[in-house]
């Protein structure tokens, strides 16, 4: 029979495990072939117990997501609203953050699952899209809008196009699922040296 926990400790000491479980057992079934019955085995906990923290297993998947790279990037973002440097700076600390993210053996297993299930599941992506991307996007737009006003930037484009940050990171991760074990891939370096050809480009005056 689930019992709730008796104290804060405990029921985020139990949240915790069962995310944990979770991510194990998603990543090694699938989410589709995933049950509830194995997550619980795996967190040691009742089957009723997962349903007194997490309304289904979609509910659950976000909440590894929110956990995880969520609360990472809300960290960064804080960071970036409270500090005073100069865009590229600023730039440097996103593109670092997400190296850093690529490098967690869990986030990145939250990263491949996301890319895995996305397509068939579309209320995953677009769940990740809305807590995740759209913050992203919007967080390297301001940066953008910042050094452009400045002048330290004399190019927008990155302005009207801020995927253009985030794609070494998708080539990262979808290199390590398919390529890693043929020719493994620097992500941190990958990612510092795509931000020194973008920072060159952005902050280059017309001859």
């Amino acid at each position: 029979m689930a019992r709730q926990a008796r104290t804060e400790a405990e029921r985020e000491n139990r949240m915790r495990a069962i995310r944990k479980a979770a991510l194990d057992i998603f990543s090694a079934k699938g989410f589709s072939a995933a049950r509830l019955d194995d997550v619980a085995a795996a967190a040691g906990v009742a089957k009723g117990t997962i349903y007194l923290y997490f309304a289904s297993k979609e509910d659950l998947l976000e909440a590894i997501v929110t956990t995880t790279i969520g609360a990472t990037l809300a960290e960064v973002e804080q960071a970036v609203v409270a500090s005073p440097a100069p865009a590229g700076q600023l730039l440097r600390l996103v593109v670092q953050a997400i190296a850093a993210g690529i490098q967690d053996p869990e986030r990145r297993r939250v990263l491949h699952l996301v890319l895995s299930e996305g397509a068939r599941f579309p209320a995953i992506g677009d769940f990740y899209h809305r807590e995740i991307i759209a913050h992203g996007l919007r967080l390297v737009r301001a940066i953008a809008a910042k050094g452009h006003a400045s002048g330290e930037f004399v190019s927008d484009e990155i302005e009207r196009f801020p995927q253009l940050v985030f794609a070494p990171a998708l080539l990262a991760i979808i290199w390590s699922v398919i390529f890693e074990r043929i020719e493994p891939l620097d992500a941190h370096a990958l990612l510092e040296a795509h931000l020194d050809l973008l920072t060159r480009a952005l902050t280059r005056r017309p001859a």
